[in-house]
């Protein structure tokens, strides 16, 4: 039965928070803050690669860099547009469930949570390479390579614990530092900037649509985390206002830093270079300045880079099924909250992350990791397929409540936009991740049976 009334304890938890109201340790997020939760959970460790991944390409590389900036602001502004509406936690969750009902907004909620705790422990595992940088003694052995991993997950675990005053404490500051290198190169490298060193336009037999397809399907999920905000729209002040402006705020930030330092690292490194380059920000702070000092610089970052986003990602992790659970679609624990935080989504979901990182270490199998992080590419886009669909259903339907006639046109235009661009994001995943993320989700339709059949009993028993 498809829902279309905002739930009135929702609407109260969107309002004010009573457990915020109190709680010295909880505070809602201001604009500044969810701005930062929007770029850090954009930006990951993946932008210290993507200079030479598109490199073998040339630089129509950029071309498809414009196109997707333009689909992730779409899709952006369609979440703005959907917030304002419902100002509630789950954002993806809540859009698909007014929509569509249950089902969907359960299927939205289970794939964003598979998403959130595989991508923390490939976060994890990524992190101790660049830790192995700093401090060589990490990676001697396998079992200290799994500490340090499994240390990179439960320290933003930890601050999430602690409340949300603090994790948006360490966002901000870890949006801070790790933009600053970022910014060093986006920007004063363009001083720097030998346009010698850029190499060929087209630097394959490709036509020109396949080199920007190419190059797009390696760039395609580099926006991932546009929701962010909205996921965590109940400890935002004034949502309705908010979450819109920080989501498209935090998008537009993270796409200037992804063009201006992709730009940057072509004209600082030459791009035969560039091509075999495994660290190629690192080669562009050489450039820059000289000497070798670079990798120790570009490694800090992105450490601070990715325990920024894993923090983020910890609290998204715990929003979605808190949302669910209040709602009866998620078991009941996942609903306990303190100091602002669902403890139990946070601890389950890192302990689930851990369990994975511990399993990568131990079983020696890298395939069946990168298979399983490589699904969450796929599991990713399906909040937002169902985001946009909700969103051109509430503009098809007539719902007056929902839909500004002075905006149809343009809303609709947007809607339309991003859900072509969620669909891309689909058929850039792959076939195979495609195949096993369906799975993944047919896996949660006996959960969903499970806590219906509960939610049906509550509902006719004599008590309830």
């Amino acid at each position: 039965m498809t829902s279309t009334a905002t739930l009135p304890a929702e609407v109260a938890e969107a309002a004010a928070p009573p457990e915020q109201g109190r709680d010295p340790h909880a505070r809602r997020f201001g604009l500044p803050v969810a701005t930062c939760l929007v770029m850090g959970n954009i930006i990951g460790g993946g932008i210290f690669l993507l200079p030479a991944s598109v490199a073998p390409f040339g630089t129509i590389s950029l071309v498809a860099f414009g196109v997707l900036t333009l689909g992730a602001i779409a899709l952006a502004l369609v979440f703005g547009r959907l917030a304002e509406r419902h100002p509630q936690t789950g954002g993806p969750y809540v859009y698909a469930r007014a929509a569509f009902g249950d089902f969907a907004g359960f299927l939205a909620a289970w794939s964003y949570w598979i998403t959130a705790w595989v991508s923390n422990a490939a976060l994890a595992v990524a992190a101790v390479g660049y830790l192995c940088v700093l401090f060589p003694g990490v990676g001697a052995h396998k079992w200290s390579m799994c500490l340090a991993a499994l240390a990179v997950q439960w320290l933003p675990a930890l601050a999430n614990l602690a409340g949300t005053r603090y994790v948006g404490a360490v966002q901000v500051v870890a949006t801070v530092l790790k933009f600053a290198p970022l910014l060093l190169v986006a920007v004063g490298g363009l001083f720097f900037f030998d346009p010698a060193n850029l190499g060929p336009f087209r630097a394959t037999d490709q036509s020109a649509a396949g080199a920007v397809s190419a190059s797009a399907a390696i760039l395609l999920f580099s926006y991932l985390g546009v929701e962010s905000a909205t996921v965590s729209a109940g400890e935002v002040r004034d949502p309705a206002r908010n979450v819109g402006r920080a989501t498209i705020l935090g998008t537009v930030g993270a796409a200037t830093v992804y063009l201006l330092g992709t730009v940057a690292v072509f004209g600082l490194v030459a791009h035969d270079r560039l091509v075999s380059s495994t660290a190629p920000f690192t080669d562009a702070v050489n450039a820059m300045f000289g000497g070798t000092w670079g990798g120790t610089v570009v490694a800090c970052a992105a450490v601070i880079s990715m325990l920024g986003a894993l923090n983020g990602w910890t609290l998204l992790s715990a929003q979605t099924p808190y949302a669910a659970a209040r709602d009866g679609l998620f078991p009941k624990a996942f609903e306990a909250k303190r100091r602002g935080v669902p403890v139990v989504g946070v601890i389950v979901t890192v302990a689930l992350a851990s369990a994975l990182t511990v399993y990568n270490y131990t079983a020696g199998s890298q395939g069946v990791f990168e298979s399983l992080v490589l699904i969450t590419t796929f599991t990713a886009t399906v909040p937002y397929l169902l985001s946009t669909a909700a969103q051109i259903y509430f503009l098809l339907s007539g719902q007056r409540e929902r839909v500004h006639p002075g905006r149809l046109a343009r809303d609709g235009a947007l809607a339309a936009l991003a859900f072509g661009f969620s669909m891309w994001l689909v058929a850039g995943s792959g076939y195979a991740a495609v195949y096993q993320g369906v799975l993944f989700l047919f896996a949660g339709v006996l959960v969903h049976a499970a806590m219906s059949a509960r939610k049906h009993r509550a509902a006719v028993s004599p008590a309830g």
